[in-house]
């Protein structure tokens, strides 16, 4: 009886971890849910996002496929115009790595959420670790921490 109740305990445990791991952005996954963009890019782009890169010049539509949803989107305006920046972070709490952008997330029934031990506190901050500039819709400028 024991056996069957561990038994049952792991299996329900597989598949919560299963679910879980199936929220996760992947370039792969990424790829497979939007092949027509993927097959319409130039064979350069395509390499590059098999990769999870970026150049300059690339659509938002195949940074967003090379390196997923940006954690946060901000606008940047200068006397040249206006720009859109897409930053993508990595999460800390007192100089403590805790996670890395986007696959914190989870999507519930009612939109995006977050897991509550991510929820906001003090202490938390956000470092950008890539960050794109857009102007009319492409890639102008890409920063990204250097090893």
């Amino acid at each position: 009886m024991l056996a069957m109740k561990t038994s049952k305990l792991l299996l329900v445990s597989a598949a919560l971890g299963a679910a879980w791991l199936a929220g996760c952005s992947s370039v792969g996954s990424r790829i497979e849910a939007n092949p027509g963009l993927f097959a319409s890019l130039p064979p350069d782009q395509k390499a590059m996002v098999e990769q999870g890169k970026v150049s300059i010049g690339m659509s938002m539509d195949t940074v967003r496929l090379a390196k997923g949803d940006p954690d946060r989107v901000t606008t940047r305006t200068t006397a040249q115009g206006t720009m859109q920046v897409w930053h993508y972070a990595n999460y800390y709490y007192n100089d403590v790595y805790l996670y890395s952008g986007y696959y914190h997330r989870w999507r519930g029934l009612n939109g995006w959420g977050a897991y509550p031990y991510y929820l906001d506190y003090p202490g938390r901050f956000a470092r950008d670790y890539f960050r794109v500039e857009f102007e009319n819709g492409r890639t102008v400028s890409i920063q990204q921490e250097t090893p």
